[in-house]
């Protein structure tokens, strides 16, 4: 899992940042700057709307939620995970998919493996989930 639960507040027009929402956002800083391998790769076809003009945004964090999505389509509402060892905690990464979809996203995850051998089929994936949402709205 990529984030923590974070706690931020409205106090008229100025909103006052708790604690972990400051860490979230150094954290999702940290990562930008410092990508993984694989989410470097996904980033490389992602970014400057490369694939088919969809504009994605990295290392996001949400304000009203506790994470940080590796990727992220707002247009489309649509989330892409790189998932590496860290993510073998499948309840928690249920728990996170769960709110995101809440939230109305769709979830993408791709192992790592997948990104490596088979990045035809990631890169299909993203285009039919946002093929997907376009034809649903």
């Amino acid at each position: 899992m990529r984030g923590r639960a974070g706690l931020s507040t409205e106090v008229g027009q100025r909103r006052i940042v708790q604690p972990m929402d400051e860490w979230l956002h150094r954290r999702a800083k940290e990562m930008r700057h410092e990508p993984v391998l694989y989410e470097r790769r996904l980033w490389k076809l992602l970014r400057d709307r490369r694939l088919a003009g969809l504009k994605f945004r990295r290392q996001f964090v949400f304000d009203d939620g506790p994470y940080i999505v590796d990727f992220i389509c707002f247009r489309h509402r649509l989330i892409v995970e790189a998932d590496g060892p860290q993510h073998e905690d499948r309840a928690e990464d249920a728990a996170r998919d769960d709110w995101l979809r809440e939230q109305g996203f769709q979830v993408l995850r791709f192992p790592n493996q997948q990104i490596e051998n088979h990045g035809h089929e990631v890169v299909g994936a993203i285009l039919a989930a946002a093929d997907a949402k376009v034809i649903r709205d």
